[in-house]
Formats: structure tokens, C-alpha cells, sequence
């Protein structure tokens, strides 16, 4: 089969890759009804994050299982299947306490812009839609492999609660889709920082009460305006930058919380400014596992529509342009259909 490589920097290419196959008993192939590209992918792609050689790439799918080793007992031939980016056994005990992507046998999935996939413990990885779903939910229940999944873990992270105000510092997928779980999660005014009327526009339709287009101090001065001085109740960081990490710490009231779920790139915190800021920090890679089947009932039940994040389709052979499309900043995030 053909797949997704990553050769260097500005240089993804769709070439032929061994078609996967069952390794461990473990193991479950599917079938891929759609994948993307992530935000994260483009680290590698800008050179920002190094790679040694080509690499395949893809981390988010859903899709029909087409086989499972012989000793998953959970997951069947002919589901329709949606899993986290990091595989676990859902039986360990940091997964016991919500943590999957700390599962003790844990694999990150890596390969997943292809046609099949390989998905290793397949019992505690993937979770089965009632039925097989119409085509116009699948973007939707895409989105639960990890963006949604992501954004949701933000706002849990942050402590967000009925009434509440939220800040959400990041414009792309993960940051919209925070502005939904803030939403679901009953907050009163959701701020959403961004300086793209596109994006500005999916965040209010998502439930944003305010757009704050300043960043940096000039951001978090405009936070503090729009609360008397007093900072946001919950802050959602969706970015990973040093800039985006600070501007996310001060725009939370003290005694307030922060979720943070953007990968660290350069990132240094300073222990004196945190010790005063009186901030509680919770973050790191979103623990989709936990809050698979409750967001796959939200999305079946067309509570929410996170799939209007694609805002670009492309057939998987073009995956090329879909990474140029989002490193210019043309398209929210790709959708790819095999």
C-alpha cells in the first residue's frame, strides 16, 4: 500500500509502505474511513522538532476493523472504531485514574495517514460506534481520536464549571474545540484569542462570547480588562509556545485554573512568578481514552459538530498539500479520505 512519509523539513511524500499486519495478539488492522493532519505534525514539517530519518506519519483515524489477533476479545471485525493517538490497555493503574496516555504498556500511533492501520491493544485502545455511521458524521467522530478529545481535556484540566469565565489562548483545531468543551462544561463568557476572522468566526458559532485579536502582555491586559481586573476563572493553552504559556499563566485570576495541552516547544517557567501567581497547572498529552464514549454519544446524538474544523478535504494521495495548506495557514486542519 501507499502511505504518509515525512522525509524532512517541507518534504512529505506518498509513497509504498509495507501494508500492516497483525504482530502481537493484541493487535487489531482497520480499515481507515478517514484521518488528518494535526497541528503537531507540523512541528517535524518546519524542522522545529528534529527527525534522524523518514518517518511515517498520521496519528488520528477511525475507521472498520478488518482483523484483531487472537487475543483481543473486545473489538470485532465490521465495528466502526475510533482510538487515541497513544494506544493503551485501559487496565494499568495510571489508566485506572483517567490517564491513558501514562498507560504503563503505552505505544504512540504514528502511522495512520495510510489506508490500514496497525492499532497495538486494541481492547484498550479503541471504542466502537453503535452502528456503522452515515458519512456525515465521520469528520465529526474523527475529531475524537485527538483534537476534540484534546480540547475537552483542556477544559477538564482547567477545572472549568457551570457559570465560569474561560480564556482560550490558540486559534487552530484544538483551541476551537475547546471553546465546544468549555461550552458543554456550562461556562458563562468563553474569551477566545485569535487574530483570523475565519477562525473567529467557527469560535463564536462553537459558543465564544468575546474575541481578544491581542497577544502577549497587550493580550493579557485585554483579559484583564474584559473580567475588572480580575483575570479568567480558567484558561486554556492550545499552542505550546513560551509566548502562548506565559500569556496563558497571567490571564488566570489567582486561584484560578489552567489546562494546558499545547506540546512545549521552548517552553521555561519561571518558579518564582508561578509560586506568586497562585495559578493551579494541569496539562500534558490529553488522555482521549477516558472521554471516548462520552463524546461519541455527544457526536452521535449531534449534540456537538466538531468536524467543522475541517475547513479543507483532500483525497490521502494529496496529504502534501494538506500539510502546505495548514503550515500557510490557508485551512484550519485537512481532512484526508483514503
Amino acid at each position: 500500500m501507499r502511505g504518509t512519509i515525512l522525509y524532512g523539513p517541507d518534504d512529505v511524500r506518498f509513497e509504498e509502505r509495507d501494508t500492516p499486519t497483525i504482530i502481537k495478539p493484541t493487535d487489531a488492522i482497520i480499515r481507515i474511513s478517514a484521518t488528518c493532519v494535526c497541528g503537531s505534525d507540523l512541528w517535524p514539517y518546519r524542522g522545529i522538532q528534529k527527525i534522524a530519518q523518514p518517518i511515517p506519519m498520521g496519528h488520528e483515524y477511525c475507521g472498520i476493523v478488518e482483523e484483531v489477533g487472537s487475543a483481543v476479545k473486545k473489538v470485532k471485525p465490521g465495528q466502526f472504531v475510533i482510538g487515541s493517538f497513544f494506544a493503551s490497555d485501559n487496565t494499568c493503574p495510571h489508566c485506572h485514574a483517567g490517564y491513558q496516555t501514562s498507560c504503563q504498556q503505552r505505544e504512540f500511533v504514528t502511522t495512520a495517514q495510510a489506508p490500514v492501520l496497525r492499532v497495538p491493544l486494541a481492547d484498550g485502545t479503541l471504542v466502537a460506534t453503535l452502528d456503522v455511521p452515515p458519512d456525515d458524521l465521520i469528520p465529526s467522530l474523527l475529531t475524537l481520536s485527538d483534537v476534540m478529545g484534546t480540547g475537552w481535556f483542556a477544559a477538564d484540566a482547567a477545572n472549568v464549571k457551570p457559570g465560569s469565565t474561560v480564556a482560550v489562548v490558540g486559534d487552530g483545531a484544538v483551541g476551537l474545540l475547546g471553546v465546544i468543551s468549555a461550552k458543554q462544561m456550562g461556562a458563562e463568557r468563553i474569551i477566545a484569542m485569535s487574530r483570523h476572522a475565519s477562525r473567529q468566526q467557527l469560535a463564536r458559532e462553537f459558543g465564544a462570547t468575546d474575541i481578544v485579536t491581542e497577544r502577549g502582555d497587550e493580550g493579557v491586559a485585554r483579559i484583564k480588562d474584559l473580567t475588572k481586573g480580575v483575570g479568567a476563572d480558567a484558561v486554556l493553552e492550545c499552542v505550546g509556545t513560551q509566548e502562548s504559556m506565559m500569556q496563558a499563566v497571567h490571564s488566570t485570576r489567582p486561584g484560578g485554573s489552567m489546562g494546558y495541552v499545547g506540546v512545549p516547544h521552548g517552553v521555561e517557567l519561571d518558579g518564582e512568578q508561578l509560586f506568586f501567581a497562585h495559578v493551579h497547572l494541569h496539562g500534558g498529552p490529553a488522555p482521549v481514552r477516558r472521554f471516548l464514549p462520552d463524546l461519541i454519544d455527544l457526536v452521535w446524538n449531534r449534540k456537538i459538530n466538531p468536524g467543522k474544523v475541517f475547513d479543507l478535504t483532500l483525497p490521502l494521495d494529496q496529504v502534501a498539500e494538506g500539510y502546505r495548506a495548514m503550515d500557510e495557514r490557508r485551512a484550519i486542519k485537512a481532512l484526508l479520505r483514503p
